[in-house]
């Protein structure tokens, strides 16, 4: 009996988000008296395998060469699938990114058993695994139990605390025989989205329907690079072509947690605050003093963000000099 997880590792490189599900999992195995397994799926790894033992990975399963693409989906389902079967999985976890999003319900389904979406919390009661979820965008939460095993969760990122806890850290060869895939993935094209991922950043500044323009989010860009943050916007302002679909937070966009969020001409549409209300720290700026952003804000300013934001980035840019 295992928690098993899936080590998302694309790029040369695991994501931030991984290590806070392998910790998260830690305390889960714990809890529970099991180990904790995790499984990585690639052609190379150079042997980033021993990075996962120092946040709490007892066992690495490392299905690694030529034949196993960086990332697709029907492979990497079929492989996880072998690899849960092998560590005898109670509890199977996914960080929340794209790729969790995607591989987490084709195995729930592969195998059979439900799964907990975006979950903010795991609880371990009586040698039984519940799931805690935000629902309603955000406004409540719900207890999940599941009814078959194994339990099927992906995490939302930044909510859950990479902390070093050395594993045993064994890592194991594995090899695993799958169909040929009915879609072949033969090149990946990145748009440029900053240089941190939004669902990773600490500081993110985002600008809404009142930037009136492409040109307009200049100034979300000033102050977003003063604070050491990253950019980020509404859906009115994607929809409007201002700035590209991979830079929206929202229901319909990327989930993230910020310490910092700063919301530059947001009104606050439920389905905008879906997506940062988890926010530890919430700064709006809009003209509207009845706007319903203010309701969640810890801080408001009403104003003229083509006044406020410049200034504010003046004077952040004083403070760090």
């Amino acid at each position: 009996m295992s928690v098993f997880i899936y080590g998302e590792y694309r790029g040369g490189k695991f994501r931030n988000a991984i290590f806070e599900a392998v910790s998260a999992g830690r305390k889960i195995a714990d809890a529970l008296g099991t180990e904790l397994v995790v499984g990585l799926i690639g052609p190379k790894f150079d042997g980033a395998q021993n990075q996962l033992a120092k946040f709490g990975a007892d066992l690495i399963l490392s299905a690694e060469g030529a034949k196993y693409p960086e990332y697709n989906q029907e492979i990497h389902a079929e492989v996880l699938k072998a690899m849960a079967a092998k560590a005898g999985a109670k509890v199977i976890l996914f960080s929340a990114t794209t790729t969790g999003k995607e591989l987490a319900p084709r195995l729930a389904a592969k195998l059979g058993v439900g799964m907990a979406a975006d979950c903010s919390e795991v609880l371990v009661e009586s040698g039984k695994v519940f799931a805690v979820r935000p629902v309603f965008a955000g406004k409540a939460f719900v207890k999940i139990e599941f009814k078959k095993e194994p339990a099927v969760l992906s995490l939302r990122p930044k909510l859950f605390l990479a902390v070093e806890k050395a594993g045993a850290g064994k890592i194991e060869a594995f090899d695993a025989d799958f169909a040929e895939p009915k879609a072949k993935i033969t090149a990946i094209e990145a748009k440029e989205a900053g240089t941190i991922d939004l669902t990773e950043a600490d500081i993110v500044v985002s600008g809404g329907r009142a930037v009136k323009g492409a040109e307009g989010f200049s100034i979300i860009r000033d102050l977003a690079n003063a604070l050491g943050g990253v950019v980020g916007a509404s859906r009115a302002a994607v929809d409007a072509g201002w700035i590209d679909h991979s830079f929206q937070v929202g229901q319909t966009g990327k989930t993230v947690n910020p310490q910092l969020y700063v919301a530059c001409g947001i009104s606050g549409a439920i389905q905008h605050l879906a997506g940062m209300r988890s926010s530890k720290v919430i700064v709006a700026i809009n003209k509207d003093p009845e706007a319903p952003i203010f309701k969640i804000a810890d801080y408001g300013i009403v104003g003229d963000i083509f006044k406020v934001v410049p200034r504010l980035t003046e004077e952040v840019k004083k403070y760090r000099e």
